[in-house]
């Protein structure tokens, strides 16, 4: 039996919106969705904002019982120490997030992260409770010389490594060449990869873990291309950028099975 495996739409707000401007933007995105009747039980919604706006969207999601998700940009692999400008697992996990981001595109491109670094911090969000939104992806210059699926693949298989055979993972596939570019994979290159990073779930981990796992894609998300990637059997999902501080644009990727019919 196939399990059936809840979409995540995400959005990573980046190094945009303070924490006052969090709080309005989350209040306008919920009656956004909840004027449209959005059903939360069929597409999951995550939202990722800076560090400084996470107590205040905690707040407004307790006292309001919004049905959005909320997560870290990035966590330690550490629990704690000295360890400047670091944020905890054990501190992500006090706010009730429940996902944290771990190898964006830009922490492995701006910051050096190298793959066990990666790892290191996967193993650090599952101890704290939280899921890894693992993301893995080649650049241009990887796509000519390896090909679409090899850099991801590898990718992944480090960061999986030494995991429970049940761990809760999701995975984003990021293609460095598409994010910010305007110019998103096709859905067909996205569905190439997705079933590869599958298969390195069940390999790494198990059958039921890669048949419960959500694999997503980011890269020029728009609620004009999200259709087609959802109709991928191995895409669950989008991790969103720029179009997730857009709330009308955000909102018509949410419900893509509205607008679409999908």
């Amino acid at each position: 039996m196939v399990l059936k495996r809840t979409p995540l739409i995400a959005g990573n707000w980046k190094m945009n919106l303070d924490h006052l401007q969090s709080i309005a933007f989350v209040q306008k995105l919920a009656w956004s969705l909840e004027d449209a009747k959005h059903d939360f039980d069929s597409v999951e919604v995550a939202i990722f904002p800076p560090f400084t706006d996470l107590r205040s969207v905690q707040t407004l999601v307790a006292a309001d019982k919004l049905s959005l998700a909320y997560g870290g940009q990035d966590v330690s692999a550490h629990d704690s120490g000295a360890y400047t400008g670091e944020i905890s697992g054990q501190f992500l996990a006090q706010l009730d997030a429940k996902y944290v981001l771990i190898g964006h595109s830009e922490r492995r491109t701006m910051h050096g992260e190298s793959d066990e670094i990666v790892a290191a911090k996967v193993n650090a969000a599952i101890k704290h409770g939280l899921v890894p939104v693992i993301c893995v992806g080649e650049t241009a210059e990887d796509l000519e010389k390896h090909g679409q699926s090899a850099v991801p693949v590898a990718q992944l298989k480090v960061a999986l490594e030494g995991l429970k055979a049940d761990a809760d993972v999701v995975v984003a596939y990021e293609p460095v060449w598409a994010i910010g570019s305007g110019q998103a994979a096709t859905p067909e290159q996205a569905e190439t990869v997705g079933a590869a990073l599958r298969a390195v779930v069940a390999e790494s981990l198990s059958a039921d873990a890669a048949a419960a796992t959500r694999i997503l894609y980011g890269g020029s998300v728009k609620s004009g291309n999200i259709a087609g990637f959802m109709r991928e059997p191995n895409v669950d999902g989008a991790l969103v950028g720029g179009a997730s501080l857009d709330i009308a644009e955000f909102a018509a990727i949410v419900r893509y099975q509205k607008h679409v019919g999908v």
